[in-house]
C-alpha cells in the first residue's frame, strides 16, 4: 500500500472534486493518507457523498470565478485541516468542441473566465499556504496543448494559459519550496471526455479516429489521471518542478 501523505500536516484541497477526475483524485489522495478539503461549484449532494465516504475530509461550495471567494474557501480549509500542502485545479466547466471559426468572442470570453481566470483566483490564494507548508500546486489541464484535435480550441486555449502561469510559479516561487506542475489528460473513458460522449459531440466515428491517433490504441481513465497527480504531490517527485506529465497513451510522441 503507498502512503505517501500520511505524515503530511495540513490537508490536500482539490477545486472540482465533483468532476470524473476530481473525484477519482480526491479518493486516491485518501488512500494514501492524505486528509482533504473539497470545493465544487452545484453538486453539493455528489460532494457530501465524497466526503463521507472517505477519513478526514471537509467541503466547501466555490465559485472559482469569485476571487474573494476563493481566498475566504482556502484559509477556512487552512485554518480546518491545520494548513494545505497540496492545492489541485482539476475544475473547469464543459467544453463544447467547436471549430475555431465557429467560437464566438462571448463563447471563448466565457472558457477563459471559469478556466483561466479561476485557475488564476486558485492560485493566487494558495499560494501563502504553499510557501507555509512548502507545498505542491497542480494544474490539471490537456494534452491538447502538445498536439492539437481539431475542434478543442475551447478546451486548448484557455488550458494553454493555466499551463503559462504554472510554469510562472515554479520559476518564482521555488525559492520558497513551492513545486508547480500539469497533468496533460489525453482521451479517457470518464470525465471531459464521457460528458462529451453523451453530448454527442464525440460520435463512434470521432472516437475510432481519435483511438486510431494513438499509440497504445486505448482510452485511459480517471484513475491514471489520480495516478499523475498523486505522484505529483508526493514527496517522490520532490525535484520535479514545472514540468507537464501528458497522460495520454502517447498521442503527443
Amino acid at each position: 500500500m503507498i502512503d505517501d501523505f500520511s505524515g503530511r500536516t495540513g490537508a490536500a484541497l482539490v477545486a472540482g472534486a465533483t468532476g470524473g477526475l476530481g473525484t477519482a483524485i480526491a479518493r486516491m489522495l485518501a488512500a494514501r493518507g492524505s486528509a482533504l478539503a473539497l470545493t465544487y461549484h452545484r453538486n453539493a449532494e455528489a460532494a457530501d457523498t465524497l466526503a463521507t465516504s472517505v477519513e478526514h475530509a471537509a467541503t466547501w461550495q466555490l465559485d472559482l470565478t469569485d476571487a474573494e471567494a476563493s481566498s475566504t474557501v482556502l484559509a477556512e480549509a487552512a485554518e480546518r485541516f491545520g494548513g494545505l500542502h497540496t492545492v489541485i485545479y482539476a475544475a473547469g466547466p464543459h467544453v463544447p468542441m467547436v471549430h475555431l471559426s465557429r467560437i464566438t468572442p462571448a463563447a471563448f470570453r466565457s472558457q477563459l473566465e471559469q478556466d483561466t481566470l479561476g485557475f488564476f483566483h486558485l492560485m493566487r490564494a494558495g499560494l501563502p499556504l504553499l510557501r507555509q507548508s512548502r507545498g505542491s500546486l497542480i494544474a490539471v489541464t490537456t494534452a491538447a496543448t502538445r498536439r492539437f484535435p481539431v475542434r478543442d480550441g475551447l478546451s486548448a486555449g484557455p488550458k494553454g494559459a493555466v499551463e503559462a502561469l504554472v510554469r510562472g510559479v515554479a520559476a518564482e516561487e521555488g525559492r520558497y519550496g513551492v513545486r508547480a506542475n500539469c497533468v496533460g489528460p489525453g482521451m479517457l473513458t470518464d470525465g471531459m471526455a464521457a460528458r462529451l460522449i453523451a453530448s454527442g459531440d464525440l460520435d463512434e466515428r470521432a472516437l475510432d479516429v481519435a483511438r486510431a491517433n494513438i499509440p497504445l490504441r486505448t482510452f485511459g481513465t480517471a484513475e491514471d489521471i489520480a495516478e499523475a497527480v498523486c505522484f505529483l504531490a508526493s514527496d517522490r517527485a520532490r525535484f520535479i518542478t514545472g514540468q507537464q506529465l501528458d497522460v495520454d497513451g502517447g498521442y503527443t510522441v
